[in-house]
């Protein structure tokens, strides 16, 4: 990647090449179970045909790019890109060997993709993150057919996503507050503004701009239970920054408050928690 590429989301890029990319790395089987709700939810609009040349923006440790191998077949083509060195190298071992994929550490704003080539840009919550959103969608459009079409998955409002505040809220008294962040700030939470997500695409060029929201319940345990489920949201969920350089009492605390809101929602080896989602879909031209 070039110093240019770099310059484009310096904080975001340094975050999941350091302490966000080798936790996400270390607990990519349990993350890969929380997120699997909305790939689901996601894939199903992105009606993927055998053959198809799909990118995956945002693949992180390449648990959708599988998932859209598969869908293509081996007629098809999947790429995926990420920032995130980490999560590439453990995306590129489990995707070892498939000739349908490919993978490649890019910043979706500035990358050359292949001109008007792939039929479908598809991302799980990796589009949120965008320093200059118009730019990137602008970019990743060149590289869609004239026929292409986009289909991603972001979160909705905070308030509809316990995911995020209910593991945060739980911790909240015990930690310094995070750095408040504007509602157009690249973040969690930056396209929850259905009109911003219409406005950013259109300007890309993109048509036929929807926004279908979607509910689902994720299980952060990985089916493995309450313990499971406090070192998920200490290490990689979002109290997992807040908690950064906190004591060993402060995390001890903090894992207490944790249990405490995670119990009523324990069923059996589950741990589940809502989840608020846009499914984004759009057309080029």
């Amino acid at each position: 990647m070039s110093q240019e590429d770099n310059r484009a989301i310096p904080d975001q890029i340094e975050y999941w090449n350091t302490e966000a990319g080798r936790a996400w790395t270390a607990r990519q089987e349990s993350w890969d179970t929380a997120m699997k709700p909305f790939s689901d939810a996601s894939l199903i609009r992105a009606a993927v045909a055998p053959g198809e040349s799909v990118i995956d923006v945002g693949c992180g440790c390449g648990a959708t790019s599988l998932q859209l191998a598969e869908l293509v077949g081996p007629k098809g083509r999947v790429l995926g890109v990420d920032v995130s060195k980490p999560m590439l190298a453990r995306a590129k071992e489990r995707g070892a060997g498939n000739p349908v994929l490919r993978f490649a550490e890019a910043d979706a704003t500035t990358y050359a993709f292949e001109p008007g080539a792939a039929d479908l840009l598809f991302s799980r919550h990796g589009v949120m993150f965008f320093a200059e959103p118009e730019r990137a969608f602008a970019n990743l459009r060149s590289a869609l057919k004239p026929s292409g079409r986009v289909a991603f998955s972001c979160f909705r409002t905070p308030r509809e996503n316990g995911l995020i505040t209910t593991i945060l809220n739980a911790v909240a008294e015990l930690v310094p507050p995070l750095p408040k962040m504007n509602p157009d700030d690249p973040g969690p939470f930056a396209f929850q503004d259905p009109e911003r997500v219409k406005r950013i695409l259109g300007a890309a060029g993109f048509k036929s701009v929807a926004l279908e929201p979607v509910d689902v319940q994720t299980d952060v345990s990985n089916g493995k239970g309450m313990e499971e489920a406090l070192v998920n949201a200490m290490e990689i969920g979002p109290a997992s920054r807040a908690l950064q350089g906190a004591t060993p009492e402060t995390r001890a605390k903090a894992e207490a408050a944790l249990r405490s809101v995670f119990t009523p929602l324990q069923q059996g080896n589950k741990v589940l928690v809502g989840a608020g989602i846009w499914i984004v879909t759009a057309k080029n031209g």
